[in-house]
């Protein structure tokens, strides 16, 4: 069993005794305290819950739309859904919060809080420890029967987000219809089944080969978007005649897709690909985190815009976004940030501008692939006893490399040309782990073998 208190909302694996798992107790009072917070620090009395469809889903959603009634709180349900989903409701609805429930990548027996502000985006460091601070104390205070919070169902969110990522200028509706594109696509068996079929019915594709579509919750392999999780999609694809393949994960935020021939496009380039779309179309900045390929970087200095990076994490994202004003953003790990519609990952948004630069494009995926720098990323991690000084160890190896640019908003990041290595301290457990950037795999391992070399040697000195 285990239970995870984090900044940016709570999740764990459903089961076991109180304050070890994502019990029912937990689920109560985890919404009590979100809800009190929003109450203290908002004007408005009404929170928007949406799930993604894991197993757990619909016990947990009962349990907290019930206890934010409890709290006096109007609760607007719009069920089965999306994380950017909701994230576009809560402003839409002017609400004071959201509460998304999905473990987003996380295997079927876990599920999470995940906690939105006014907004619509994640809540923020210090709001999140204001959050767990009030559970902890169990700070809240219940209305009185006839104070009770009123719960509707909205049934219309899903529609209204697709129609807006439609109007968006640049998704170009006539191009992607024109192309007649076949597509298949793998959603876990998750809110993803009957959202991205929706969308793309919407953009005019019609030829749809549907893989573990059924949202039962039943994912029907790791939900993690990453190549070795995808080899039945990559499979069908390969035998059969398709343009793309189309893959999200549980809450539909991140994206990854497949080439026509079934070889992988890449997560990392879902959005080097996006913001070379939105870069031919409009000057601007770009911004990615830390670990994230050099290669938006590239394209973005290309169409002579700025690049920036974060600190890992969508929050640190969006933040640095808005610090520059960047017209696109967002994480290697398939997740795209599109102002123009709202500050979160967002799939859905993504497919619809990728569909549009591959159909204006004239490409196929494998040629529009080839068109970018090439970059390969080793991730690798140290696993260390609990009595290393992972804060030391970090600033032994910045010195270590002082002659080289380093950054150190987030853990050590060293650059070697158009090398980097990336150094990060788990917040959880005695690890290091370590991203390292090249244009060939064997430099990338040899490189990230170097400071993996570097990083023992710091710990034996000491010892």
């Amino acid at each position: 069993m285990a239970l995870i208190k984090s900044i940016s909302g709570i999740r764990g694996t459903i089961g076991g005794q109180a304050g070890e798992g994502l019990t029912p107790v937990d689920v109560v009072k985890f919404s009590a305290a979100f809800g009190t917070w929003v109450l203290q620090n908002t004007d408005k009395k009404t929170i928007v819950v949406g799930r993604d469809a894991r197993l757990s889903g619909d016990m947990v959603n009962k349990l907290v739309c019930a206890t934010l009634q409890g709290l006096g709180i109007d609760v607007v349900d719009v069920g089965l859904s999306t994380t950017p989903t909701v994230e576009m409701a809560v402003p839409e609805m002017q609400a004071g919060g959201g509460i998304i429930l999905t473990a987003s990548h996380n295997p079927k027996q876990w599920n999470a809080l995940k906690l939105l502000n006014h907004k619509g985006e994640f809540i923020s460091d210090a709001e999140g420890e204001l959050v767990l601070e009030i559970a902890d104390q169990e700070a809240f205070e219940f209305a009185q029967v006839t104070e009770l919070g009123k719960y509707t169902r909205d049934e219309e969110a899903l529609e209204k987000h697709i129609r807006t990522i439609l109007d968006l200028p640049l998704v170009d509706v006539e191009a992607i219809k024109a192309k007649n594109f076949s597509v298949a696509v793998d959603a876990v068996n998750s809110s993803g089944g009957f959202a991205v079929p929706m969308l793309l019915e919407a953009l005019g594709v019609n030829k749809i080969e549907k893989l573990y579509c059924e949202p039962d919750g039943n994912f029907a392999h790791n939900p993690e978007p990453l190549p070795e999780n995808l080899r039945e999609i990559a499979r069908v694809i390969e035998k059969g005649k398709f343009d793309l393949g189309i893959v999200v994960d549980p809450d539909v935020d991140r994206l990854a897709l497949v080439n026509e021939d079934g070889s992988m496009f890449g997560e990392e380039y879902t959005l080097v690909a996006v913001a070379d779309y939105i870069l031919k179309n409009q000057a601007g900045n770009t911004v990615s985190n830390l670990s994230s390929t050099r290669a938006l970087r590239d394209v973005t200095e290309k169409a002579g815009g700025s690049y920036f990076a974060a600190a890992v994490g969508e929050v640190n994202v969006v933040n640095m976004m808005k610090e520059q004003h960047a017209i696109i953003g967002g994480e290697g790990n398939g997740g795209i940030i599109y102002p123009e519609l709202h500050y979160g990952r967002d799939a859905l948004v993504g497919i619809a501008l990728f569909l549009t630069h591959l159909a204006k494009s004239g490409m196929s995926m494998t040629r529009l692939r080839a068109s970018y720098p090439s970059y390969y990323i080793s991730k690798n991690k140290i696993e260390l006893t609990p009595e290393v000084n992972v804060d030391e160890v970090l600033r032994q190896m910045q010195e270590r490399y002082a002659k080289q640019p380093v950054n150190t908003i987030d853990g050590v990041k060293i650059e070697f040309d158009k090398e980097w290595v990336h150094l990060r301290k788990s917040n959880t457990e005695p690890i290091i782990r370590i991203y390292a950037e090249s244009d060939s795999n064997a430099t990338a391992e040899h490189l990230a073998n170097k400071i993996i070399a570097d990083i023992k040697e710091i710990i034996s000195n000491k010892a």
